[in-house]
């Protein structure tokens, strides 16, 4: 059965028209992803097609890191919406590296993790990532340097210190997701974090913190009293 058009829908019920009177806020993750798809197809409403979308994938993360590929061939899309979307996730982390920056100096794991969470916890693969540090702690730059398969990735803590000299960094936080989701460190992590330490001490760069990140949390190796 053909939806009705969304052009005759109610004023108030309208994607566009809701967010322009109510806020983004109000508005669900289908409605949203209508906004961004702005028209249907034959038979649907772009509505009726974000729906389709979120129960194909089981949500909007999961919407957003759909491969390329796979979501361009899904109906009402095509390759033009499917790189879109790939932009609105790419501005959405490049936003929060910009806000992290702004904000002052890092004073917790915490304000690192927010961002670390967000670039790495949907990453297929083991990824090995720095934040970069002035002498006050302002963030200078955000960097992933060693890359592994789903269940490590080889980092080399030589390379890390000539990383944070070559960025001109006074202090560092580091990072890796675990695919699997689960934050808790391995004693592999472990041995990684004070070997890093070393590395680093040895040209004057401090480390701050080694943050494992899973699916939304995250371990402190500074709160676990490494350093």
């Amino acid at each position: 059965m053909a939806s009705t058009p969304i052009t005759q829908w109610p004023t108030g019920e309208r994607p566009r028209e809701k967010l322009a009177q109510s806020g983004a806020a109000s508005l669900s993750d289908a409605e949203l992803l209508a906004i961004f798809l702005r028209t249907g197809i034959k038979g649907k409403s772009a509505v009726d097609i974000a729906r389709d979308l979120l129960n194909e994938y089981g949500g909007l993360r999961q919407v957003l890191n759909a491969e390329p590929g796979t979501l361009a061939s899904m109906p009402g899309l095509g390759p033009a919406k499917s790189a879109q979307l790939q932009a609105v996730l790419e501005l959405g982390k490049r936003y929060l590296e910009q806000k992290l920056k702004r904000e002052g100096p890092l004073t917790s794991p915490a304000q690192a993790a927010e961002f670390l969470i967000y670039q790495l916890r949907d990453q297929p693969r083991e990824v090995f990532a720095i934040v970069y540090l002035d002498n006050r702690h302002h963030v200078l730059r955000y960097d992933e340097l060693f890359y592994g398969t789903l269940n490590g990735a080889t980092v080399h803590p030589r390379e890390v210190a000539k990383s944070a000299l070559r960025h001109n960094a006074a202090a560092v936080i580091v990072a890796h997701n675990h695919p699997s989701g689960i934050a808790e460190p391995s004693q592999a992590d472990t041995t990684l974090t004070v070997k890093l330490k070393e590395a680093l001490n040895l040209v004057e760069v401090r480390l701050l913190d080694h943050l494992v990140i899973g699916d939304g949390e995250f371990v402190s190796m500074s709160d676990r009293g490494l350093f």
